[in-house]
């Protein structure tokens, strides 16, 4: 399953269109479906959640899919940490995924718990086959996204099994590369300014 999301030169280019698990119609998502169509063919895999792959995606078109199964809060919620398990993982192998993806909290009052759920995931994965992928997720504490923090949830999550670790771009991303034992796929980076910086800095972290 694995092989079908990362490609045989180690890249990987996956679609999130998982947003609205906690915040809702975000701009340009408020129908997945018809936002993502066009890409797909440049796409290696979409990260999504049950509703809008059974309800936005045409299995006929779609690409492989790694399955959202982490929320239970939202951005008016007292914290965005405090989630749980979704979706099991039965309903990952009914809807045939290449993997299943949740967001762990490190540094925060939930990282006890976040962990625990990744834990538990990547039991129930191998037992049937499935890899996990961990996004190390911030809340609204963004000014977390350095390389420090980053590299310290990167390996906590592959020392747990993760098989895939989703994270931030920083300065100094090699650290966070260099010290995670597993691939690493970019969830974002800093504000830019001009597309020119965007390019820049996606350019940076695959190399």
């Amino acid at each position: 399953r694995l092989s079908q999301l990362i490609q045989a030169d180690g890249r990987c280019l996956f679609l999130p269109i998982d947003h609205g698990y906690f915040q809702g119609p975000t701009y340009k998502l408020e129908e997945p479906g018809k936002t993502i169509e066009p890409l797909l063919p440049y796409a290696d895999g979409i990260f999504v959640t049950r509703g809008v792959l059974r309800s936005s995606i045409d299995p006929k078109k779609s690409k492989p899919i790694i399955l959202r199964v982490s929320g239970g809060t939202s951005m008016v919620g007292n914290d965005l940490a405090h989630e749980g398990i979704t979706t099991s993982m039965e309903e990952a192998i009914r809807l045939n995924v290449a993997a299943v993806g949740l967001s762990i909290f490190v540094g925060t009052d939930y990282e006890h718990d976040s962990l625990l759920n990744l834990a538990k995931l990547v039991d129930e994965g191998e037992r049937y086959g499935i890899p996990v992928m961990a996004v190390t997720a911030v809340g609204k504490e963004l000014e977390k996204r350095n390389a420090r923090y980053l590299v310290l949830c990167s390996r906590i999550a592959a020392e747990l099994g993760a098989r895939i670790v989703k994270t931030y771009y920083c300065e100094g991303f090699e650290k966070v590369v260099g010290g995670c034992p597993v691939p690493v796929v970019i969830a974002g980076g800093p504000k830019a300014d001009t597309e020119l910086e965007v390019f820049e800095f996606v350019y940076d972290g695959i190399q």
